[in-house]
């Protein structure tokens, strides 16, 4: 049985649904921001937001990607790190009610809470406490987490830790694993350009990564910038928003468009995209097939609210795949 493992950021997505804008601005967030908050404004945006329609999810970018696994039907498991309360209990019991092995580390600092607050028209402001979340360190790991996998699959926003990423990429290694990396965010890659370049050359075999992103790691637009990617590891996927997506291995570039989608929230688009790709991919079933399941995911996921595509899509998903 193919099995994946997945190590990232373990936060907790608080969706919440505002009345009207005047919160955000109480908060002091910019509408349709993403900014880190420190644990005493967490717990004020949690305070101010109690009256209203909430709903909690597992989260973090590989931990959606492992989810995606997870529903397809594949085994998986998540390493990461969160608090020794509620927030943490629940990220746990989350990913044992989707089949997930959790591979969880506990802290006495608060767990990671991503607060996602959606405006009338759709928008979303996050106030993102990582608490926890990044504490996960390189003396954590342990080369028993890695055997009886095949892949694993890393989310970029470690490399903020060198020494974390380069211990979970060498032990990989190691252990003979596939290695699979989404680049995350393009400023993350700005500012950690030369030791990501230096770890994709070493390491990894799949990268995942936006036309932003691409440019960031390359200096390029996205045709010059899957051709240099692909020099660097055996597989590159450059994914172009609603241009679609094109893969490069061998030589070979494969394009793949989208399918028709009314999106509401475009969160999780990327990591429900790679857990369709690697789905395929690591079934045989050829690059076309695999990024058409992953812009099937990512057309879905983006048609409603948070990271997590509703269990109804989830069902004609699986009658989709042999007809891909």
């Amino acid at each position: 049985m193919t099995k994946v493992l997945g190590i990232g950021n373990a936060l907790v997505d608080v969706l919440s649904k505002l009345e009207n804008d005047l919160l955000l601005e109480d908060l002091k967030l910019p509408k349709g921001s993403m900014q880190l908050v420190d644990a005493l404004t967490s717990a004020n945006i949690s305070a101010k937001s109690n009256h209203l329609e909430k709903e909690m999810a597992s989260g973090g970018s590989a931990a959606n990607t492992i989810h995606g696994l997870a529903r397809l039907g594949m085994e998986t498991s998540f390493i990461g790190t969160v608090g020794n309360d509620t927030t943490g209990q629940f990220f746990h019991d989350d990913l044992k009610a989707s089949n997930i092995t959790p591979l969880l580390f506990y802290s006495e600092t608060p767990s990671g809470i991503a607060n996602a607050m959606i405006s009338k028209d759709g928008e979303r402001t996050f106030g993102t406490f990582l608490g926890a979340a990044i504490e996960l360190a390189a003396d954590h790991l342990e080369d028993d987490q890695f055997s009886g996998h095949n892949l694993i699959h890393v989310e970029g926003y470690l490399v903020q830790n060198h020494n974390l990423l380069e211990s979970i990429l060498k032990k990989a290694h190691q252990a003979g694993l596939k290695i699979s990396l989404d680049l995350a965010s393009y400023n993350v890659v700005e500012d950690n350009l030369d030791f990501l370049r230096k770890m994709v050359k070493e390491y990894v075999d799949i990268v995942f990564a936006n036309e932003e992103e691409a440019k960031a790691f390359t200096g390029k637009e996205p045709v010059p910038a899957l051709d240099e990617l692909a020099e660097m590891c055996d597989i590159a996927i450059v994914k172009i928003g609603k241009e679609g997506s094109m893969i490069k291995s061998a030589g070979v570039v494969t394009k793949i468009g989208v399918i028709e989608a009314k999106a509401l929230d475009t969160t999780g688009a990327g990591d429900l995209y790679a857990s369709g790709f690697l789905f395929g991919y690591l079934n045989n079933m050829g690059f076309e097939k695999s990024g058409k399941l992953g812009s099937l995911l990512a057309g879905k996921v983006i048609e409603r609210y948070g990271a997590k595509i509703s269990n109804s899509d989830w069902e004609f998903i699986r009658t989709q795949i042999d007809k891909l």
